[in-house]
């Protein structure tokens, strides 16, 4: 599927509220997102699936103000079957401490539920596979901001193929939530020379989320 296709079916996902996929009614989302990751994790939609130790679905607090969104679960995160841990997991707490928020309070989740061969970007046609999973998580838990990472999970969830730049420049929105984007942890493990863009965001960040 090529990335227009992509670009294409996110813009239906906005105009049509989703409607398709799971429509949020009362009840225990704690047992509701279990019970959706258990029926996942056999997920064979992309040839990721092949590759992978574990579906790595997303974890957090069900009734999360805000959620991070990540590209793709790396090593790590396939081993244990959960988002952000190792190195890149252990800066995203970090970078949460520092504008007063736990990993607890937040839902985190990724673009592509396994991982990519060497992390390697998600391809397009795998990035499609797994949006609705997402879609569905947002839907469950209606998080009133959204806090993406890295360049990848920026484009495919605002479906363009604009600059990090230029997604940082601005707040943004998918399905009525403002988004906010920064660096990924892992680029600012490779190069610490973003780290202050980065403060500038969580800053930026902060203040809107202060205000809920």
């Amino acid at each position: 599927m090529p990335v227009n296709a992509l670009r294409q079916y996110l813009e239906m996902l906005k105009n049509n509220g989703i409607k398709e996929l799971y429509k949020p009614i009362d009840t225990d989302k704690t047992a509701l997102l279990a019970e959706l990751k258990a029926k996942y994790s056999s997920c064979d939609k992309c040839p990721l699936s092949q590759g992978r130790t574990n579906f790595v679905y997303g974890e957090g607090n069900p009734n999360a103000k805000a959620m991070i969104i990540g590209e793709a679960p790396g090593k790590e995160e396939d081993l244990s079957g959960r988002p952000f841990v190792g190195a890149a997991g252990n800066l995203l707490e970090k970078m949460l401490l520092a504008i007063n928020l736990q990993r607890t309070d937040v839902y985190i989740a990724n673009i592509v539920k396994c991982r990519p061969p060497q992390n390697r970007d998600p391809e397009a046609t795998e990035r499609l596979a797994c949006m609705p999973y997402l879609v569905e998580q947002i839907e469950i838990i209606r998080p009133k901001m959204l806090l993406v990472v890295g360049l990848v999970a920026a484009q495919t969830l605002l479906g363009n193929t604009n600059t990090l730049q230029w997604h940082r420049d601005k707040v943004h929105e998918f399905m009525g939530i403002p988004v906010y984007v920064t660096y990924h942890p892992a680029a600012l493990l490779r190069n610490s020379n973003w780290k202050r863009p980065a403060w500038e965001d969580l800053q930026a960040f902060q203040k809107d989320y202060n205000k809920l």
